[in-house]
């Protein structure tokens, strides 16, 4: 059953794949490559496939942005203004990219060759979340279909509609059958069959870093398959007394805990604000939040919409009530909420007086939770920064060009923004140091992880 978070009511009934239909995707997957109908076709020609497949999906729009909000209950005014065009994109720059993307000829003597080429790597299955389901998957089979691969998407069983109607379109757009496959199902079944299999040659995931650590190990104990992963995020927010604008930093530290419900892997859900400006920070933070308050995901006006299902709901609200019980200081929000009968709705949160080594600002939440934490000078806030597992993201707001240049350097982050929180286009690689994982996705980096690069040695 596909539940809506909006109300709790059921949408649909989705097939439920395990083992058997993993077997047969890949089976498929790898006889269509074998063929080189997709794997062996021009560069021109897939890109113009996968240009009328973005085509197809922008005349499409209306109804990605309506399954995306029915289906994880974020807004529909994001899944229209930023998830649909985001996927479209990312589907056209990797599209347009793969006929730009050149192989090289090595130094040699004037009697000898040497060619280094990338081919593709074969069979790629992609695990997305249900946070962002069609810009997750846009970002995987965007590069990895334009360098020739056949690919398996696994789509979160919290979040399959999109994935389900995006493969309908794309054998629209031409792509041939075989090189797209979904299987929507549950991660312990489906997901593990992939992972497990011998005839992957590629896994990249996004999701949590206990998944992705689970993942490896299926690599390890099948074909040592490669595995890329974009995982998990406590991301800081460093807010120094200098920032040059300290309204405009407050209104981003909210949108970065309020936005998509603080269902995202680099949510600012550490604010680490300077001590002396601590007071009259935080009041502009939690006047900036009020603005950001739930309501029907389907009005145009709402800004934070459901949390995705009820056992997310539910550990949201335990983070709560752990916060509380670890004495820091519950500034606004903490409520669950219902502007739908029977969705799952809660306040967007914020607390004061937190230590780093709390479980509010240890533990990657995913819900509109902020932790505010108080540091005095540089190294005390790179020291704060970095102590946590993760590296997704963090944002430095300071009007000193120096200290910016060092607070970026020294922040073990894959993304770091200065005087803004979630800069970017396609253009930039997208990933995390430590355990938010070893994958980028976007910008040239990402064909990567698509393809082998081969060494070809002549003697002339």
């Amino acid at each position: 059953a596909c539940v809506s978070p909006i109300d709790g009511k059921t949408l649909a009934n989705i097939a439920l794949c395990k083992t058997a239909e993993a077997n047969k995707a890949v089976k498929c997957a790898r006889e269509v490559f074998d063929q080189g109908l997709w794997s062996k076709a021009s560069p021109v020609k897939r890109k113009a496939i996968l240009l009328k497949f973005a085509d197809l999906i922008e005349q499409h729009s209306e109804d990605f942005a309506l399954l995306e909000t029915l289906d994880m209950g974020k807004p529909i005014s994001d899944a229209i203004n930023v998830d649909i065009p985001g996927a479209l994109r990312s589907f056209r720059w990797s599209a347009e990219a793969i006929d730009k993307i050149y192989d090289e000829v090595a130094p040699t003597s004037d009697n000898e060759l040497g060619l280094v080429t990338r081919e593709a790597v074969g069979v790629v299955a992609a695990i997305v979340p249900w946070n962002f389901p069609l810009v997750m998957a846009s970002w995987k089979l965007g590069p990895a279909l334009a360098s020739g691969n056949s690919v398996i998407l696994k789509p979160s069983e919290k979040s399959p509609l999109t994935a389900i109607k995006l493969a309908a379109l794309a054998q629209e757009a031409g792509i041939p059958d075989g090189v797209f496959n979904v299987l929507p199902g549950y991660g312990h079944e489906v997901g593990k069959a992939l992972a497990l299999h011998n005839d992957i040659d590629t896994l990249v995931f996004t999701g949590s870093t206990a998944i992705a650590k689970q993942l490896m190990i299926y690599a390890g104990e099948s074909n040592m398959k490669r595995v890329w992963t974009e995982a998990g995020g406590k991301s800081p927010n460093i807010v120094f007394a200098d920032a040059p604008n300290l309204d405009e930093a407050a209104q981003a530290a909210a949108g970065a805990i309020c936005f998509n419900q603080g269902e995202v892997c680099t949510a600012g859900s550490r604010l680490l604000v300077e001590a002396s400006i601590k007071d009259e920070f935080i009041n502009k933070v939690k006047a900036a939040m009020q603005h950001w308050q739930p309501g029907n995901p389907l009005d145009p006006n709402t800004n934070v919409g459901a949390i995705v299902d009820s056992t997310q709901h539910e550990r949201v609200l335990a983070y709560v009530e752990k916060g509380k019980n670890q004495q820091a200081t519950l500034c606004c929000g903490g409520n669950k909420t219902q502007p739908v009968a029977g969705g799952f709705y809660i306040e967007p949160t914020m607390f004061s007086n937190v230590d780093n080594k709390m479980a509010i600002a240890s533990d990657e939440i995913f819900g509109p939770v902020l932790s505010v934490i108080t540091f005095n000078g540089m190294d005390e806030a790179i020291a704060i920064a970095n102590d946590t597992p993760y590296g997704l993201a963090a944002g430095i707001w300071t009007k000193d060009l120096s200290k910016a240049h060092k607070m970026a350097k020294a922040v073990r982050a894959g993304s770091v923004w200065v005087n803004q929180w979630d800069g970017g286009d396609m253009t930039a690689p997208f990933g995390g140091f430590k355990q938010s994982g070893n994958g980028r996705d976007k910008s040239l980096h990402a064909f990567n992880k698509y393809t082998e690069v081969k060494a070809t040695w002549i003697k002339l």
